[in-house]
């Protein structure tokens, strides 16, 4: 046992840098085989000098099984002459079997981005190998009020740790979609919410429970503004105009071009600046949580 544990301790490293996580949908749970179960039984038709590995994964915290969102890939426990570990098989099903030569191999699998490895070893008879994975799911949506946002508007970003820790991280999962379910291990969390391109940005400390899909819901004080320029009251748009917001500090917010450009911005005061044929115009803003609607500018 301990020797398994040294070798599994000297290649892992190696393995897991040639390994691509992705992120996977969530996956169904159901009672996992109990104890007396029946013993695996191989493949028929097995040529002489090959084994087979039955896997499957269960959650740590209650055992139940996990039955979708997987990946598994086998490698070989020595690495080849040029000193990497080549990818033998790979496998996306619940609890697939693999059929190998006798001798020993390292299994990994994914869930989204949680995982586990071990060391086996392949002989003639066939054997069960359980997988314990501590993961749950993160499916995140965002709401100005009582309304959601349309996906597309907003976007999350998923950091390790709360985001009160200094330290310069990049994110274990970016522009994730609203309703996505992201697989994480699991642990405490930080997600960054971008409601829009401009300042509407909302920053949340979450924590995920093993076997449970957590869902987290950020609520943004925000509203979306279409901006016009015009030469009187009512008027039509007048095409070819820069734009941009500023803070009460003279900070630039966002900047955009067009006739009826639409920015959202968080609650706040700001000044907006409109250019047009050469002059300026400004006027300020007000914007209220969940009050859309628009703002002329007067070219005078």
């Amino acid at each position: 046992m301990m020797a398994s544990r040294t070798l599994c301790r000297r290649i892992l490293p190696a393995i897991f840098a040639i390994i691509a996580i992705g992120i996977s949908q969530a996956a169904a749970q159901s009672p996992f085989p109990t104890p007396g179960a029946p013993p695996p039984q191989a493949p028929a038709g097995m040529k002489a000098g090959v084994g087979a590995v039955l896997a499957s994964a269960r959650y740590t915290s209650d055992g139940t099984s996990i039955n979708g969102g997987l990946h598994w890939r086998v490698y070989p426990d020595k690495p080849d002459q040029t000193g990497v570990f080549r990818l033998l098989k790979e496998d996306t099903s619940a609890q697939p079997t693999f059929v190998l030569p006798a001798g020993n191999y390292i299994i990994h699998v994914a869930f989204g981005l949680a995982s586990a490895a071990k060391p086996i070893q392949v002989s003639r008879e066939a054997s069960r190998e359980v997988f314990d994975i501590s993961g749950g799911g993160l499916r995140i949506e965002g709401r100005v009020g009582n309304v959601k946002i349309p996906p597309g508007q907003i976007s999350f970003d998923v950091y390790l740790g709360s985001q009160f820790e200094q330290s310069d991280r990049r994110p274990i999962a970016s522009s994730i979609a609203t309703g996505s379910v992201v697989l994480v291990p699991e642990g405490t969390y930080y997600v960054l919410s971008k409601y829009g391109d401009g300042n509407a940005v909302v920053r949340s400390d979450i924590r995920v429970a093993s076997g449970k899909l957590t869902d987290v819901t950020i609520t943004h004080r925000a509203a979306q503004i279409m901006f016009k320029l015009v030469s009187k009251r009512g008027g039509e748009a007048l095409a070819n105009t820069d734009w941009a917001v500023l803070s009460p500090a003279g900070d630039t917010i966002t900047e955009t071009k067009g006739a009826f450009p639409r920015v959202i911005l968080a609650e706040g005061e700001y000044k907006v600046i409109a250019r047009n044929d050469n002059k300026v115009y400004q006027q300020d803003l007000t914007v209220i949580p969940g009050v859309d609607g628009e703002i002329e500018v007067l070219a005078r």
